[in-house]
């Protein structure tokens, strides 16, 4: 799913180098200085200022009319810091995003964000990733979430609001009609919890991404998709949704056509549950992104997965790392290369593939015009597989990384394969070729 809950990329070079560097951040009137300046976005992420440094730059923030990204992950703030931020969110007609993701939160921090949630708050992105909020924090966000109409992203991966503050989510998801984005992965949801969230997908129908992982969806939470026409993005990893689970989910992945990421890591799906989401793969036409790293999928299920790639046009991106695949899995894989036209990234890391299906993955690059990256690091490929995609890379113009680190590759072979990158590089052009052994 989409995660907000890291600091992705707030290019803020000048911040940190022009002003940031001169000052200590730990101080409190230098806080209130950076908070200050004509800024639009201000990443201190891991700069320690805890409760005092957050209070200062709240009362800066009250009177900034320009600032609208504020990123203060991981810095120690506790209750009363974000206290000081609430009050400033209830003020500021700038600020649109607020990183609190692992800090030192609790319930009584998320009452206060809630009661400025429910005032005419500008923001829209709030992460409370990895903090300690319970289920009293998450009931009180809920409430806000009924009537605020700002909020479009919401993450509170890794607290523990468990059933009953996944309830009063559900509940308030049934009346929202702004919030896009809700991730409450690692957060001890069990059936009850889970199966609410799922019964909000059924009358919701604005949320996109749901990051529901480490939870316990049952049969009736899986059906949620025959109905639900938003969701875009489901991550259930490690759901322990169990073989029935399973069989509803794919089920219901038949006649969704909204859904195009989906994560299914560490689910214990066998080639049993495989055979199920192959007639799936056959017939959903939007599915373009399914992981299926750590899970025990084998060689009879990696065929029977084949067997979809063979028809399935809009899967792109296809991972089955960990998977328990030796080579009848990998080499029917590489035939459904043969003729698929759609996938452009395949991960088969840490399986169990040697050379007799390294030689058919070659084949098959020799004929394929849509493979982009292809990943086979921790495998068993020895000298003769290698040599087999080095033959293959001298007639393939489209792939682009191919990773076969930690094989047992020989120096000649490395060399050898290095060259035949490098001359694949010339032909695709502007592209780079990543080589890993």
């Amino acid at each position: 799913m989409t995660n907000t809950s890291r600091t992705h990329a707030l290019e803020l070079p000048e911040i940190r180098s022009s002003i940031a560097s001169s000052l200590d951040l730990k101080d409190i009137e230098s806080c209130r200085i950076v908070a200050s300046s004509p800024l639009t976005a201000l990443d201190l992420d891991r700069s320690l200022i805890a409760d005092g440094g957050a209070t200062a730059l709240a009362e800066a923030i009250q009177t900034n009319s320009t600032l609208t990204t504020l990123n203060l992950q991981a810095n120690s703030i506790g209750d009363i810091g974000v206290h000081a931020l609430a009050e400033a969110i209830m003020t500021t007609k700038a600020l649109t995003t607020l990183n609190l993701y692992c800090n030192e939160i609790k319930n009584d921090g998320a009452k206060a964000l809630a009661e400025a949630l429910k005032t005419k708050s500008t923001l829209t992105t709030l992460n409370l990733g990895n903090n300690s909020i319970g289920s009293e924090g998450a009931q009180a966000l809920s409430e806000a979430i009924k009537t605020n109409s700002t909020l479009t992203a919401l993450d509170l991966e890794r607290n523990s609001i468990k059933d009953d503050g996944a309830k009063a989510l559900a509940e308030a998801l049934q009346i929202n009609s702004t919030l896009g984005t809700l991730n409450v992965n690692y957060n001890g949801i069990g059936d009850d919890g889970a199966q609410a969230l799922s019964g909000a997908l059924k009358i919701n129908l604005t949320l996109t991404s749901l990051g529901l992982g480490y939870s316990s969806i049952n049969v009736n939470g899986a059906q949620a998709l025959k109905i639900n026409s938003s969701l875009t993005n489901l991550d259930l990893c490690s759901s322990c949704f169990g073989k029935d689970g399973a069989q509803a989910l794919f089920e219901a992945l038949m006649v969704n056509s909204t859904l195009t990421t989906l994560d299914l890591r560490n689910n214990g799906i066998t080639a049993s549950e495989c055979q199920t989401l192959t007639e799936t793969l056959k017939v959903n036409s939007t599915l373009a992104t399914v992981d299926l790293a750590k899970n025990s999928i084998g060689d009879e299920g990696g065929q029977a997965l084949a067997a979809a790639l063979k028809v399935n046009k809009s899967l792109t991106n296809l991972t089955l790392s960990w998977g328990w695949i030796g080579d009848l899995g990998g080499q029917a894989l590489a035939e459904a290369l043969k003729t698929n036209s759609s996938l452009t990234t395949l991960n088969l890391a840490s399986n169990s593939i040697g050379d007799d299906a390294a030689h058919t993955l070659a084949e098959a690059l020799k004929i394929n015009k849509a493979l982009t990256t292809l990943n086979l690091g921790y495998n068993e490929i020895y000298y003769d597989g290698i040599k087999a995609l080095e033959e293959a890379l001298k007639t393939n113009s489209t792939l682009t990384t191919l990773n076969v680190e930690y094989n047992s590759i020989e120096d000649s072979a490395s060399r050898a394969l290095s060259v035949a990158l490098k001359s694949n590089a010339s032909r695709v052009g502007s592209k780079h070729i990543y080589y890993m052994c």
